[in-house]
């Protein structure tokens, strides 16, 4: 480094003068204001860094301000030194003087604009105590090691700068020294700050060699003064350069214990006690009493200090606890555990912040059966796998959230319909990206529900708006986006009504039970029913089962009318069996709904009506979808219960849901219903065929019966059985019929028509 180097080459030359007659001055000022050249240039650069703060850089402006500044001075000192008529010689122009206290008046502008942080006015007052133990003690030292030598050289005719530049570095220090130990340093690195104070300090000290510079006037004290503070500023610059930015500030460090008050007791007991030396007598005494005396009190405040200093580390610990309690609690509150992404409670509060935005709810398909065949760690991991993908997806002041179970939400701010709907299709098509699960790898289907805020619109409404379009998009087949529609409030308040009404049907006999023959292949002949619940609505006239059925799964209300249907089935059973009997239907299927499956003691009510009504329960088959049964929970227990009664067991509307063969084993399954969408395929080269084919070559290595839906023509029934299907049903045989009229097929046991 050049700086140090041309600080050892004047150092040097300074030191070996004092015992050696130089023959001009010129070589020992030569180095001096590149030094300060070189500091200046350090100062100015670090002044440019765009990762300090304002005052920081500010103060290295300002500094380099005064390095050059100092350059010019030390220019003119040194032609001063060298050319004046009794050169070499210690005198100083007038331009030199106003040069050097320029260097001075920036350096104590740039020292006194240093920022600190807030004070209370208790900490005002210590702050400014310490601040006039630590003047007064440098003020002390200063002038018994320095001041009065230079005041009797000014009195013996030599210039009165040099003691008035030291006066103003011995301010300068003690102000970086205040500054540095109570008020914080400002943003700046406290190790460059702490190099100026000891530059400073060090080039105020030099004022100690006037006595042994009186007859060298080749030698001046500027000169190792100069070669300090120049050396010490482009150290402190080049520190600052390589030092880290200044991160946040720790308040607590405002009331840590700090040495310095009691380093300038101990440092005036030691001149004390120098002085009083040379003296003896009672004033060696007086003097030895007294630093004793200050001690032990000095000693005791430290103790003291250092015992609440500790009470407020721990009370500081404690607060640091109770706020990260705070905070986790805080987390708690508005976070989902599951996923970590904000829950309802921050979804509405962005909500209640109002403003032009898009409200989305997403809600995954047969999330139920994923929980429940793979098991509930499967279903976390991808809740939070498709937790992941919304956050990520989502841009700047957007809000992703998981209002519970497999729903989520989207709030997107600042767009136009346009833009939300684009941002809408990715997160959609991101959430469908495959993912895979330990030894699983799944395909997400998600329904989602879009809504527009309007001036006006509640937390709730918003809700409320996307939770009606995201179940229109899952009952249009989901896996779809749907926008919200005003048309569908008046449907969902009809839908209201109709469930209301739905409730009340019971009671109000108007449900009734028709019945579809199931007919053998090829000749159609009678085999067995389907029991079919339908409603006969006072108003409305009949109500589809694809419209009341479906509303009775979401009121509830699937459960009485489901305890109905089972009742009436069994009386028609019984009541077929006492007056036909072989002759009656052999298979009375009727459907069971998810619910009813879940309800417990249902299997002990169907032991209790086939005992009550006395029919045989071997002619009963119970008619149960493959997603009401998959995993290994209630509904499969009660399965098996209804298996061990005597009643037969038929997977229904099988392929329609999250088919898997290894249901064919886990479920006590007799029959498997091969769903009338694959059925409509089957007299062409389609998928769909394929399927149908392969269903029977399964079912014929399980020894499972297979009955085909939906049968609507005599080609597909004439294909039907060329694949090896015995059994079919649809209205290409028979509609279903009352009870009355299917009594009249016992006595030919054979359906209208046939495969020819």
């Amino acid at each position: 480094m050049l700086g140090a180097a041309l600080f050892a080459f004047s150092a040097g030359w300074f030191l070996i003068g004092l015992g050696h007659v130089w023959a001009h001055p010129i070589v020992g000022w030569a180095a001096l204001p590149v030094m300060a050249a070189l500091a200046a240039r350090s100062c100015l650069r670090v002044g440019r860094r765009t990762d300090l703060t304002g005052p920081a850089r500010a103060f290295w402006r300002r500094i380099g301000l005064a390095c050059a500044v100092f350059t010019a001075g030390l220019v003119s000192n040194a032609v001063d030194a060298t050319t004046g008529p009794d050169a070499p010689s210690r005198y100083v122009s007038p331009l030199t003087s106003v040069l050097l206290l320029g260097l001075l008046f920036f350096a104590l502008a740039a020292m006194f604009r240093l920022t600190s942080w807030h004070r209370t006015r208790p900490e005002w007052f210590r702050f400014g105590v310490d601040a006039v133990i630590v003047l007064i003690t440098v003020g002390v030292l200063f002038w018994h090691y320095s001041l009065r030598h230079m005041w009797a050289d000014s009195d013996n005719g030599s210039s009165a700068l040099p003691f008035v530049a030291v006066v103003l570095l011995v301010l300068i220090s003690a102000l970086a020294m205040i500054k540095l130990s109570f008020a914080g340093s400002g943003h700046l690195d406290r190790m460059s700050l702490s190099i100026i104070t000891v530059g400073v300090a060090l080039a105020a000290a030099s004022g100690s060699l006037a006595p042994h510079l009186r007859d060298r006037p080749y030698l001046s004290g500027t000169m190792l003064a100069a070669a300090v503070v120049a050396l010490t500023a482009q150290l402190a610059a080049e520190r600052q350069r390589r030092a880290p930015a200044p991160g946040p500030k720790d308040r607590t460090s405002a009331r840590r214990f700090t040495v310095l008050p009691y380093a300038a007791l101990a440092a005036i007991d030691v001149t004390l006690l120098a002085t009083a030396a040379t003296t003896g007598g009672e004033l060696l005494l007086l003097a030895v009493c007294t630093v004793v005396l200050g001690g032990l009190v000095a000693s005791r405040q430290v103790s003291a200090l250092r015992e609440n200093t500790r009470l407020l580390d721990t009370v500081d610990a404690h607060l640091r606890q109770l706020r990260d309690y705070q905070e986790k609690l805080d987390h708690e509150v508005t976070h989902d555990p599951l996923t970590g992404m904000p829950n309802r409670t921050l979804f509405t509060s962005a909500l209640a912040a109002g403003g032009s935005f898009h409200v989305a709810l997403l809600d995954i398909d047969d999330f139920k059966v994923i929980n429940d065949r793979l098991g509930h760690s499967t279903g976390d991991q991808m809740l939070r796998t498709i937790g992941d993908r919304l956050s990520a997806a989502i841009g700047p002041g957007d809000v992703a959230a998981r209002l519970g179970g497999d729903e989520f939400t989207v709030l997107l701010t600042g767009r136009t319909h346009d833009e939300a709907e684009n941002l809408l299709t990715e997160l959609l098509d991101v959430v469908r990206q495959p993912l895979v699960v330990g030894r699983f790898e799944m395909t997400p289907r998600v329904s989602m529900g879009a809504t527009a805020a309007v001036d006006g619109d509640t937390p709730e409404e918003l809700l409320r708006r996307g939770d009606v379009a995201m179940y229109a998009a899952k009952s249009a087949g989901g896996d779809r986006r749907t926008w919200f529609d005003p048309l569908m409030d008046e449907l969902a308040a009809t839908e209201a009504v109709l469930g209301a009404q739905l409730q009340q049907a019971v009671g109000r006999d108007e449900l009734f039970m028709l019945y579809q023959p199931i007919v053998e292949l090829p000749d159609g002949r009678f085999a067995g029913v389907e029991a079919l619940v339908r409603w006969r609505h006072p108003e409305h006239g009949l109500v589809s089962p694809g419209v009341f059925i479906p509303l009775a799964e979401r009121t509830g209300s699937i459960v009485e009318v489901g305890r109905w249907v089972l009742e009436q089935v069994v009386r028609q059973a019984a009541a077929w069996q006492r007056e036909y009997g072989e002759r009656a239907p052999a298979k009375v299927s009727f459907n069971i709904s998810a619910r009813q499956l879940q309800e417990p003691g249902f299997a002990g009510e169907v032991a209790a009506l086939l005992a009550r009504e006395g029919v045989d329960p071997a002619r009963l088959v119970a008619e149960v979808t493959e997603t009401a049964v998959l995993g290994t929970g209630t509904a499969l227990d009660t399965v098996k219960a209804l298996n061990a009664l005597g009643l037969r067991i038929a997977l229904d509307d099988f392929g329609t849901g999250a088919s898997s063969l290894s249901l064919l084993v886990d479920c006590p399954a007799q029959i498997l219903k091969v769903d009338k969408s694959f059925v409509d395929g089957v007299t062409t080269a389609s998928p769909q065929a394929v399927i149908v084919d392969n269903l029977i070559r399964i079912t014929g290595g399980l020894r499972l019966e297979a009955v085909a839906e939906g049968v609507e023509t005599a080609e597909q029934a004439a294909r039907l059985h060329q694949l090896g299907y015995r059994l079919a049903q649809g209205f290409h045989f028979a509609r279903p019929m009352p009870g009355e009229d299917v009594a009249l097929l016992f006595e030919t046991a054979e359906v209208s028509r046939s495969v020819s």
